[in-house]
């Protein structure tokens, strides 16, 4: 398996992931061909030098996971660097056999090279089994998250 920045050509599979479960049904709009605001929003994340989105894929090339990495600055902490892992993914036929994890572990390495302080992440609450997980490599429920949704 090999870890990977995405190409545009990989849009697709990240969307058909992002989109393959209860919530993201909700707020994707997988379909062939894709809207062009995926597309778009590719390009933003790629130019962007504090953005990682990347894949994993299979022995066979098949992309199999996704996330993306972000890093922000912050004055706080002495001008730290806070790395945020959103979008995480994996294809529902791989599922429970490390991807997630090898995923998990790139992306904290890659935070630690980057000079990062801290690597933090949201989940829905609606997702009890993504909680158990990312409390399994370490991560803990240090504070309680808010949103303000624009319609």
């Amino acid at each position: 398996m090999k870890i990977r920045k995405a190409k545009k050509e990989d849009v697709p599979a990240i969307v058909q992931m992002l989109a393959n479960d209860k919530l993201g049904r909700l707020r994707e709009d997988y379909r062939d061909p894709l809207p062009d605001t995926y597309y778009h929003a590719f390009e933003n994340i790629r130019k962007d030098p504090n953005q990682e989105l990347v894949v994993i894929e299979n022995e066979d090339g098949r992309v199999i996971g996704t996330l993306q990495l972000s890093f922000i600055q912050y004055l706080t902490y002495q001008g730290g660097i806070r790395a945020q892992i959103e979008a995480v993914r994996v294809h529902e036929a791989y599922r429970g056999k490390g991807i997630g994890k090898k995923l998990f572990q790139w992306a904290i390495a890659k935070s630690e090279e980057k000079g990062a302080h801290v690597v933090q992440l949201t989940t829905d609450k609606k997702r009890p089994e993504a909680v158990a997980f990312y409390k399994s490599l370490g991560f803990t429920d240090s504070h309680e998250g808010m949103k303000l949704h624009f319609v």
